[in-house]
């Protein structure tokens, strides 16, 4: 199985990154390699809701990455699982308050099969990076709010 995690201390209020995390159109303003997204059912915003989504995969070539919000606890927590591609990982973002403003830690784990099995520690590496992100998260709210 592959994890990776990282958190990060944004200096806005829970609910602000929150109502933020939990808009899947928002995702290409902080995260790299998304071509594509778009709200395919559900609510927006709500546990239930499915993203179709697309990615940048290997020498360019589109990736399916549709993924579905399937736990929504305002200003604390979001969990999402991918549905679609060669790799499905799970994973959230988990929130918490503090003097100086919104701990979130993100957090994404995948049980590869057949030969993505094979190729864990490469699965392991992009999954660290794609966690990595959060950094981006933290400069792309924290400007809003300067603005």
């Amino acid at each position: 199985m592959a994890f990776a995690e990282h958190e990060v201390l944004i200096r806005r209020d829970a609910m602000a990154v929150y109502d933020f995390l939990i808009d899947g159109m928002n995702l290409p303003q902080w995260r790299r390699g998304i071509r594509v997204i778009g709200l395919v059912s559900g609510a927006a915003g709500t546990r239930g809701a499915v993203y179709q989504q697309t990615m940048t995969g290997r020498a360019g070539r589109p990736i399916p990455a549709d993924f579905e919000i399937t736990q929504a606890r305002p200003g604390a927590e979001i969990q999402f699982k991918v549905i679609s591609g060669p790799a499905q990982p799970s994973g959230g973002y988990y929130l918490s308050s503090e003097k100086a403003g919104t701990r979130v830690r993100f957090a994404l784990e995948c049980q590869p099969k057949g030969l993505l099995g094979l190729m864990n520690t490469g699965m392991q590496r992009t999954m660290k990076a794609e966690v990595a992100q959060l950094m981006r998260l933290k400069d792309v709210l924290e400007m809003r709010q300067a603005a």
